[in-house]
């Protein structure tokens, strides 16, 4: 089974114009993703929109390709890319992996890959954490929660706590149950992903903003990998603040 890292890296954003080469002690953020994630995956890419990050890209030595700057979402910008790769690197599997997360862990990126090595019939997969009843508070907004089988496959992903916890008040539902948050970081095979990304948008898919109901609402299932996590996304200039003083301790 042939892996490939593909990292996409848009120039564009709402609320961090440019943020794929936002300085992080000397080396700018893809950078820091790129060098993260080929420690888990001999072949990475970055697949941008702009030809300053692909200049960036080049510059530190890393792989990258031009895709389309219309793409809506970056599933259809890996799709570009691994059809272009293809030619070059024959690959099996690709792995989603956030432009925006400098601290990603290595390991976190080989539990993914190794679902699909335990079972040849998984297609698709993501990972997950705990929630830490001891650490942690349930709070809607701070992140995507999920639902799953004792197998490991997800049932549901939502903005909202899920599941709700019947008879409990709310302060006391991590008490009483284990909460799981999702880690957007996606692998799917090459037909999967070729499937997935032609798909049109589903009902909960738009009413949640949350593509990877898009499998599960046409019939498909996602095998969850459980890591742990201490990754920061950086979604805007005070999530760079936060990964600057992580590292500097």
């Amino acid at each position: 089974m042939k892996v490939l890292g593909i990292i996409p890296a848009r120039y564009g954003s709402a609320r961090f114009e440019g943020k794929p080469l936002a300085d992080i002690y000397g080396k700018p953020m893809i950078q820091r993703v790129y060098e993260q994630a080929i420690k888990a995956i001999d072949i990475v890419y970055v697949a941008t929109d702009h030809t300053q990050i692909y200049d960036v890209v080049k510059s530190f030595g890393g792989n990258v390709v031009m895709t389309n700057a219309d793409h809506e979402t970056g599933t259809n910008r890996c799709l570009e890319a691994s059809n272009k790769i293809q030619e070059s690197f024959s690959h099996d599997v690709v792995i989603n992996i956030q432009g925006d997360e400098p601290l990603l862990d290595p390991d976190n990126l080989k539990a993914l890959i190794q679902i699909f090595v335990s079972d040849h019939s998984v297609d698709f997969g993501t990972l997950i954490k705990s929630v830490d009843p001891n650490k942690d508070k349930l709070e809607a907004g701070d992140g995507v929660y999920v639902t799953k089988t004792e197998n490991n496959e997800a049932i549901l992903f939502s903005r909202s706590i899920i599941p709700f916890v019947r008879d409990c008040s709310k302060e006391n539902w991590i008490k009483q149950h284990t909460f799981f948050k999702h880690i957007g970081v996606y692998a799917y095979t090459v037909s999967a992903l070729q499937k997935f990304a032609v798909l049109p948008k589903s009902k909960l898919e738009i009413a949640e903003n949350l593509e990877q109901l898009r499998w599960l609402e046409n019939g498909g299932k996602i095998k969850l990998a459980l890591v742990v996590d201490r990754g920061i996304a950086v979604d805007t200039p005070e999530d760079l603040e936060r990964v600057l003083k992580r590292l500097k301790e």
